[in-house]
């Protein structure tokens, strides 16, 4: 369980008051949405309706010369090719406009590149494979805004290339007949986040010649799955995107859709689901095989082949979580061997694993150390192939720019990034970009709280309001409250130990609370102990029974100060990078070590507790060094189990051991 630094959102109390009366709006969501910028009453308003509010595709850069280009090979009976992506934002789009292409009665095929075997984007290769075929026109789908080259292969080829793009583009565009991107540095639309898919539904939109509400009836739902998947903020046109492709879902309107949420088990939809349910197998056909044969789900319109390959791709998901787990459990057993935990950006690598995994494994064990992680294959001809997830406050982008010189290429963002390297090169590569890391302000990974609240304003009325502000989503998060100083009466197992059920009580008042995919054995807290909850609310239905739901999305000890923390943290990760400095703050004195010893002697504990039981007495830093001491001079051990919860107990001595001939300490 990581710590956290929480921000509770500052609360206007007298503007939010103002506002609901103005808006005739509920005081508490007007708190809420008053804390997430929505101050102006008319954005207020569009925030809080259920109006569908669309901008104009027109907007969009060069969409004029696009719609001209697609209407006269339609015209003409040109052969048009869809050149999409094979994550789950480029095979929406890629249906949706092979769909409404195909609807309007133009000869249509779509073709997407191989994750391993050709990468990201348009290739040469590609464009050549489309012109065999007797292609005349391109439609680029969540791609093409850099394919300089491979335009200009297209040109000379004799084919015309139209682009519809949402990744920011380089100073020099593609010479294509038209290139629709919102992000152009001329771009005059009003909004600009689409997905991938979400430019492909304007194009649509803009051929049909409709307003964009009308076509929407009929592909909402692939422009809400992809607008998801994809991490798109759920505000504006997105955000009336994704509510009403959410009623296309229930509705089961896309056979290729009802057949993957019915193998899935996904009854009821949100954009959670989409996000932890439809998504992942979406993307499972690219990772493991084929997207191809995602876009074949969501275009068939027979319900059997479509409920056929929804199993199909139920099980490619099946496969690619154990491929996961798989790569995850042996990179933290290479962290722990090497003691990698505590490096600023942690580099992992194995033999052949799954290159089409490894970003998932990274962002698993980001989750769970806290800090930077990119995760390599080592493959057959000498490279290491990875990619790295990073933490708000630290660009991992910058830094392989950084240390490019030890890359044999890489490219990304801030967050997400993939490189290349010589296997012989990774330790040389790790101490760069760990280097580099130490040159940084430390990222502390951050939860934002929309506000305190009184357990006694927990009720079924609460959860219902809250609703009114779905969907949820990046942009859009679910509300987050924070419960403070609360008392943990009683801890109960769920689903065979895999969940908790919690009893908590302040002052009066008693709640239960739900904390998903943690085990009594490894629950870090106790009977009796004061602790802070930040939960979301949410309502379930049983037997004609309306019940509130309280989730525990994160938990820390009353009193916890993350900043202390944080700087006891990171003095220790110098420490054990071995680089000089004084580390007077994390060295304990024969006083503090005795507390830990004797707190181990009273009973053995997990080592995750230690950090509260001791938190007002032993700071993180010397809490570390203390229990490396005991055990270099064998006076504790640390034994993992199977679950990999660690614990620790003291080892009873007969005689007094000299603390002097600790290494550690005389470090």
């Amino acid at each position: 369980m990581r710590f956290l630094r929480w921000v509770v959102s500052p609360v206007q109390k007298a503007q939010a008051q103002a506002l609901a009366a103005e808006c005739d709006a509920d005081p508490f969501l007007t708190l809420i949405a008053a804390a997430r910028g929505y101050t102006d009453p008319q954005a207020l308003e569009e925030y809080l309706s259920d109006e569908i509010l669309l901008s104009d595709p027109y907007e969009l850069p060069d969409m004029e010369k696009a719609v001209a280009c697609i209407r006269a090979a339609i015209d003409a009976d040109s052969l048009i090719a869809i050149y999409g992506d094979y994550d789950c934002d480029g095979v929406t789009a890629t249906a949706l406009l092979y769909r409404y292409l195909r609807e309007a009665g133009a000869r249509v095929l779509y073709h997407i590149p191989d994750r391993e075997a050709d990468g990201y984007g348009m290739h040469v290769s590609g464009v050549e494979a489309l012109h065999a075929k007797g292609v005349d026109l391109i439609i680029t789908v969540d791609n093409g805004i850099n394919a300089v080259e491979e335009v200009a292969a297209a040109n000379e080829l004799g084919m015309q290339v139209v682009i519809t793009d949402h990744h920011l583009p380089t100073d020099t565009l593609p010479a294509a007949v038209a290139v629709v991107d919102p992000h152009r540095a001329d771009s005059m639309a009003s909004f600009r986040l689409y997905a991938g898919v979400g430019v492909a539904f304007c194009l649509a939109c803009a051929l049909e010649d409709c307003p964009p509400e009308e076509l929407l009836e009929r592909f909402g739902d692939l422009v809400a799955v992809g607008t998801v998947a994809d991490v798109m903020p759920l505000c504006g046109d997105n955000r009336s995107i994704v509510r009403a492709g959410l009623q296309q879902l229930a509705d089961g309107t896309n056979p290729g859709l009802l057949a993957l949420r019915q193998a899935a088990g996904a009854q009821n939809v949100s954009a959670e689901r989409i996000a932890f349910t439809l998504a992942p197998r979406l993307n499972a056909a690219g990772r493991l095989g084929s997207a191809a044969r995602a876009v074949e789900l969501l275009t068939t319109d027979r319900f059997e082949e479509a409920r056929t390959i929804a199993d199909e791709l139920c099980q490619a998901n099946a496969e690619r979580q154990r491929i996961e787990q798989e790569i995850v459990s042996q990179a933290e057993a290479q962290i722990s061997a090497a003691r990698l935990s505590h490096d600023r950006v942690i580099v992992v690598a194995g033999e052949n694993w799954h290159p089409g995994v490894v970003g998932i494994a990274a962002s698993r064990l980001v989750e769970r150390f806290g800090r930077p992680v990119l995760v390599c294959s080592l493959r057959a001809d000498g490279r290491a192939v990875g990619s790295g997830r990073s933490l708000p406050g630290f660009s991992l982008f910058d830094a392989l720019a950084a240390v490019q010189s030890c890359t044999l290429r890489f490219g990304g963002h801030a967050l997400a990034a993939g490189v290349t390297v010589e296997a012989a090169r990774l330790d040389e590569f790790r101490r760069a970009i760990n280097d580099y890391a130490l040159t940084c302000e430390r990222p502390v990974p951050e939860l934002h709280l929309d506000c305190r609240l009184n357990p006694a304003a927990l009720s079924v009325d609460l959860a219902a309001a809250i609703q009114q502000l779905a969907p949820f989503g990046v942009g859009n998060p679910a509300p987050l409250f924070g419960l403070f100083g609360v008392k943990i009466e009683r801890v109960s197992p769920l689903s065979g130990g895999r969940h908790l059920r919690l009893l908590c009580s302040k002052a009066d008042v008693s709640f239960q609370a739900l904390l998903f995919n943690m085990t009594p054995a490894a629950f870090p807290f106790a009977v009796g102990d004061t602790v802070d909850l930040a939960v979301q609310l949410d309502l379930n239905e049983f037997r004609g029974e309306t019940a509130l739901t309280v989730q525990i999305r994160a938990m820390r000890p009353t009193g916890f100060d993350a900043d202390a923390y944080f700087a006891q943290l990171d003095l220790y990760d110098r420490f054990c990078a071995g680089l000089p400095g004084d580390y007077a703050a994390i060295t304990p004195s024969r006083e503090e070590i005795g507390l830990l010893y004797r707190t181990l002697l009273a009973a053995p504990c997990l080592a995750e507790r230690l950090r509260f039981l001791l938190l007002d007495r032993l700071p993180y830093g010397k809490l570390c060094v203390a229990l490396r001491v005991l055990t270099e001079l064998g006076l504790a051990r640390q034994t993992a189990g199977e679950d990999g919860v660690r614990t620790v107990e003291a080892v009873r001595v007969q005689e007094k051991t000299d603390l002097e001939r600790s290494t550690l300490l005389q470090q």
